[in-house]
């Protein structure tokens, strides 16, 4: 499966061009040829019903099923250009006033075309050419061939109903012509200035066309009933006809072809007498030999079943011959089918020339876009990548010098202001510093009853509180316990010591009982561990009372005796 035919098959690229051919003693035949090798590549035929009487395919369901067939058979994309070989239905000639213009002639010719009886009761379709060199005075000769309308109509719906595109049409003629060039077996005949007669056998008779190099000069076209004819009598009747037929067309070279297993050209050419060069080749079971080579995807089975039509209708536009007509456009000169996509191209680099064709031009022309794109993708997707990474550091790298030029201003700040002893800054620290400290002097001095006094208070940074001190009653303490717990909800304040004061035991036993007693008491929210600390290693005794005196801040310092003078 070549480029194209991958890429139509997601409906993109050029569609490939397929060839096929519409041949009585074969059926539909599908082929593929190198026309730079000349070789056919690969083919394929299906048996097909041909109405010879009619001129037309006897059922056009038949086709659409070969069609299918064989587009399965060669894994051909049924979506393609089919360029379309038929039998010849009807070949004339007229001479025509060089006055009137295409359109005229073409209603003339349809005019003559319609005196035979296939086209009395079907539309004719015209194409004509020009015959070279056969104009004098005011009159020009015209060759023309026509086909059914309802014909061609039928068989491009068909195409079209199974997804292909009908692209030209050639008839059986003119396919033959442009095999015998290609395949090189009339290179003297083609030659410009020789003369030469084509002689086609058919079921139905027998045809002479006239050339003189490539030109078509004149045709004539003899029916017989040759199915009538018996063993040698069928060879006795054509060469009698034929010899006097030939006597009018004099020539250097005949050229004998058989389409019909009924007539053997080389038996025929034996029994002709003519004074020229005798050439003939088999176009039916007696063919002995290919047209052109196979390749080794054709069994030699089904090589014997190429036909000079397929051949010829392969070659697409490799062979330049004059006598073609075209029944896709309008009327007149022209082949109708599509340029080949195998035609070799003439290419001139500098002092070197050579031939490719447009196939292989656009897989060179692949390759190298795919030499210069897939770099280019590459880094198209990796340049992004590197360069989103390479963002990311330099963004980091911008984030932390940000950071560092920030830390070194505020350093400078600080180094410049380092002098200066801003006293509202520093009641401010002090004031934050110890808020809870003035909380609870102001509830110390909103809670100390008539008969109480302190004997010690102090007061740290993290909320410790320790209060001990002295009273008359016991009411009075515990009257000064709520209060302080009340003023200060949230520092957990206990009562941890409440003993009547003594100091020795012989006044405790002669106390007089009507006397009032002092009692000594202790509220806190500190630990025994953080009440009684651990004493202080002897190298630190001296330094703990400086440390003492200069931890930050002005009430750092316990209080002492608070309220024993009131």
């Amino acid at each position: 499966m070549d480029l194209n035919n991958i890429l139509s098959q997601f409906g993109a690229g050029k569609k490939n061009t397929v060839y096929l051919s519409i041949t009585p003693s074969v059926g539909l035949e599908l082929i593929d040829i190198d026309v730079n090798a000349k070789v056919v590549r690969n083919y394929a035929y299906r048996p097909l019903e041909y109405n010879d009487s009619l001129r037309e395919i006897a059922s056009m369901e038949a086709f659409k099923n070969a069609v299918t067939e064989l587009f399965d058979e060669l894994k051909i994309n049924i979506k393609s250009n089919v360029v379309l070989n038929i039998p010849l239905v009807l070949l004339g000639k007229m001479d025509l006033s060089i006055l009137l213009n295409d359109e005229a002639v073409t209603e003339a010719l349809t005019s003559e075309a319609e005196q035979s009886y296939i086209f009395r009761r079907y539309e004719p379709l015209i194409s004509w050419i020009d015959a070279g060199g056969m104009q004098t005075g005011d009159m020009r000769k015209l060759f023309y061939s026509a086909v059914q309308k309802n014909v061609i109509e039928d068989i491009k719906n068909a195409l079209t109903e199974l997804g292909a595109t009908l692209a030209g049409i050639e008839v059986s003629l003119t396919s033959i012509m442009k095999a015998l060039a290609f395949s090189g077996l009339i290179e003297e005949q083609l030659k410009d200035g020789v003369s030469w007669n084509l002689m086609l056998l058919s079921q139905n008779g027998y045809s002479i066309c006239s050339m003189v190099g490539k030109n078509l000069i004149d045709y004539y076209e003899e029916p017989l009933a040759i199915k009538s004819f018996e063993g040698e009598e069928i060879y006795n009747a054509i060469n009698a006809s034929a010899q006097i037929t030939l006597m009018s067309y004099p020539a250097n070279y005949l050229y004998v072809i058989s389409e019909t297993d009924l007539v053997s050209a080389e038996l025929l050419t034996n029994r002709m007498s003519v004074d020229c060069i005798v050439n003939y080749l088999e176009n039916n079971s007696f063919k002995k030999q290919d047209v052109i080579p196979t390749s080794l995807e054709v069994l030699e089975d089904t090589a014997r079943k190429i036909s000079l039509e397929a051949i010829g209708i392969g070659t697409g536009n490799a062979v330049n011959m004059p006598v073609k007509f075209n029944f896709t456009g309008q009327a007149g000169g022209g082949d109708g089918v599509i340029e080949n996509p195998d035609e070799p191209v003439h290419v001139v680099l500098g002092s070197t020339e050579f031939d490719i064709s447009p196939n292989n031009a656009r897989n060179i022309a692949l390759i190298f876009a795919l030499i210069i794109l897939v770099p280019a993708i590459i880094l198209f997707l990796v340049i992004p990548m590197v360069a989103n990474k390479k963002q990311v550091q330099l963004d980091e790298l911008n984030s932390n010098l940000q950071r560092v030029q920030a830390q070194v201003k505020k350093l400078e700040d600080e180094q410049n202001k380092s002098g200066n002893f801003d006293v509202n800054a520093e009641i401010k620290k002090v004031l934050g510093t110890n808020r809870s400290k003035l909380m609870s002097y102001t509830a110390l001095g909103e809670a100390v009853p008539k008969n109480l006094w302190l004997t010690y208070f102090t007061a740290k940074d993290d909320g410790k509180l320790d209060i001990k001190g002295e009273a008359s009653n016991v009411e009075d303490v515990y009257t000064f316990y709520r209060n302080m717990k009340d003023s200060l909800i949230d520092t957990k304040l206990r009562l941890h010591k409440l003993e009547m004061k003594s100091k020795s035991v012989d006044d405790a036993v002669t106390i007089d009982p009507n006397a009032p007693s002092d009692y000594e008491f202790e509220i806190t929210n500190m630990t025994a561990a953080e009440l009684n600390p651990a004493p202080a290693p002897a190298e630190n005794n001296q330094a703990q009372p400086a440390a003492e005196e200069n931890k930050g801040g002005l009430l750092n310092k316990p209080l002492l005796n608070f309220g024993k003078d009131k």
